[in-house]
């Protein structure tokens, strides 16, 4: 099967990216699991290893550092790239081509031929808001394929469209991806 790269950033959907995470192993991809520092802060990546089986990290600086340089080796590795969940923060970031942590620094080296998915989750009028939206459009532009949030209740109470797809949603558009 594939080799999936995941990269998850700070978001009480994190727990959706755990399950995803299993989904796609249970299918069986090799999944690989890059977070956020505020995303480790929130679960562990050890908690990702354990229903992979894989390498997942937050840093490539001390002990997690596997290589002199493990964003290009990751993204060099990857078939297929999905960040899940996409915050307002790690969109924006991404979109401005910044690369001051491990997740944001493989949006910039992985091959723009490689299938790319974003997938937003966030509060309704975050998602809403022009800036965000803007930032979505400059991923389209950049090659990333967007998966619309979904409509529901989310975290903070408000409801709208703002929660990250459903896990099976998604690794069902990355068996397409690949597919392909």
């Amino acid at each position: 099967m594939s080799r999936v790269l995941l990269c998850a950033s700070a978001s009480v959907a994190l727990y959706k990216a755990c399950n995803l995470a299993s989904q796609l192993t249970q299918a069986g991809h090799t999944v690989r699991t890059l977070l956020t520092p505020r995303a480790a802060e929130l679960v562990s990546p050890q908690l990702f290893e354990a229903v992979t089986g894989e390498l997942a990290a937050a840093s490539e600086w001390g002990p997690e550092r596997r290589g002199a340089m493990d964003h290009i080796d990751h993204a060099r590795w990857a078939e297929l790239c999905v960040v899940a969940p996409a915050t307002a923060d790690l969109i924006g970031r991404m979109a401005a081509g910044m690369a001051d942590d491990l997740v944001s620094t493989i949006a910039l080296v992985l091959d723009p031929a490689l299938p790319r998915l974003v997938c937003p989750a966030m509060n309704p009028t975050m998602l809403a808001h022009p800036a965000v939206q803007r930032n979505l459009a400059t991923l389209r532009e950049d090659g990333w394929e967007v998966m619309e949030a979904e409509q529901g209740h989310v975290a903070c109470g408000d409801s709208g469209q703002g929660r990250l797809a459903d896990p099976g949603a998604i690794a069902r558009r990355v068996e397409q991806l690949l597919a392909r």
